[in-house]
């Protein structure tokens, strides 16, 4: 069984007010290419087709234009699709029985109830049955009537509620069988705070949705969304796929494209059964690449690029150039923004102070060892003020 994994679409999404559908589309027709090419049995698209929940009428579009091309390049292919935390579950989810009937399984919203279970798709090669569960972004307040609440009448958090609900099922492991899930896992041993996680993506407090990765073991392979950057889940079967065009700045540099898996027959190995698996990534070549451009002024200009770039200027003395802002945009058509690196040196050679000896004015003064006169005022009216009301 051959099948494409993707995920994070974000279809309809702008880079710092830039739009981005011009770019999609370019993607997106390099997915369908691959596809036609490839002819895939199955494409899987593992949640956040758009950016936003209520997406723009031209975001559909582009959407509803990729979806057409694509059951052109590959009419005999399943395709499954989730929504993520970026998409609306009750409209992904509309006319789900409908579009089922047409190879195309598009779903939103978990079991909700005791008698809903995780959607199931069923696909067959030369060696037997492949499933596929199809579980969109789950909150615990979702699920709550399916798995329960704890004995404060409180939500499970992520972790129990995914752990409960995938307990669930009714998983046959002399079949093959791959979850397509769009959630934050984490490999064994791993602390969520040291996962590389991306500007675009969104974060909870406390990485409070983290999920171990152990609950996937049931898996032949997780086909998974959510983070933006291509990533194995401690393990080759268990992956992250990232966004197919890059998201944000902190996506520079990064390799982009499809996970093309291929299942061979299920066999019984030194970890127990697992199913043949290989594992090929098919490159995507963005229209425009997002860059960070770094150095002195007229080193940057000499650079001239028509991508998406973020310029650091490392120049050393103030720049006294009238249009260098113009020159920059004239030099970078699709200049995301312009920073300035500042280096200040660490006096070693002043006095030491002792803070607890020092009146909050002084601490703040040996803070900031450049402030003029006028700030200097400020600064004692700020504290002023601050001392006035603590006694009030």
């Amino acid at each position: 069984m051959k099948f494409f994994h993707l995920s994070d679409l974000h279809i309809g999404l702008k880079l710092m007010n830039r739009d981005l559908r011009e770019d999609q589309e370019y993607i997106l027709r390099q997915i369908t290419e691959n596809a036609g090419r490839e002819q895939p049995d199955a494409i899987v698209i593992a949640g956040d087709i758009y950016d936003k929940a209520v997406p723009s009428a031209e975001a559909v579009e582009v959407f509803d234009r990729f979806i057409s091309e694509l059951t052109k390049a590959v009419p005999s292919a399943v395709i499954m699709m989730i929504g993520g935390n970026h998409d609306s579950a009750p409209r992904v989810n509309c006319f789900r029985s409908v579009l089922s009937r047409q190879n195309l399984y598009m779903v939103g919203q978990p079991p909700r109830t005791e008698t809903e279970y995780i959607e199931k798709v069923t696909c067959t090669d030369a060696y037997g049955k492949v499933n596929f569960y199809l579980l969109p972004f789950v909150k615990p307040s979702m699920v709550k009537g399916v798995v329960g609440v704890d004995e404060n009448g409180n939500n499970f958090s992520y972790n129990e509620s995914l752990r409960r609900l995938i307990a669930r099922e009714t998983i046959d492991q002399s079949e093959r069988n791959v979850l397509v899930s769009h959630q934050f896992y984490l490999p064994k041993g791993v602390a969520a705070e040291d996962v590389e996680r991306m500007d675009s993506e969104i974060s909870t407090v406390g990485n409070i949705d983290a999920i171990t990765a152990d609950v996937l073991e049931r898996f032949d392979y997780a086909a998974l969304g959510h983070i933006h950057k291509p990533m194995k889940v401690g393990n080759e079967r268990f992956r992250y796929c990232g966004t197919p065009l890059a998201c944000s700045v902190s996506e520079a540099g990064q390799t982009k494209g499809i996970v093309m898996v291929e299942l061979g027959a299920k066999c019984i190995g030194s970890e127990g059964e697992d199913a043949d698996l290989k594992i090929t990534v098919l490159s995507l070549i963005p229209l425009r690449q997002v860059r960070i451009i770094k150095g002195p002024l007229v080193e940057v200009l000499r650079q001239a690029s028509s991508d998406y770039v973020t310029v650091i200027l490392t120049d050393k003395t103030d720049l006294e150039v009238i249009d260098m802002q113009e020159r920059l945009r004239l030099a970078f058509p699709n200049l995301l923004e312009i920073r300035r690196e500042r280096v200040r040196a660490a006096d070693y050679n002043a006095e030491r102070y002792v803070e607890e000896d020092m009146d909050p004015y002084e601490l703040c003064c040996a803070f900031l060892k450049d402030a003029d006169e006028a700030e200097k005022e400020i600064l004692k009216n700020v504290i002023r003020t601050v001392q006035e009301r603590q006694v009030g």
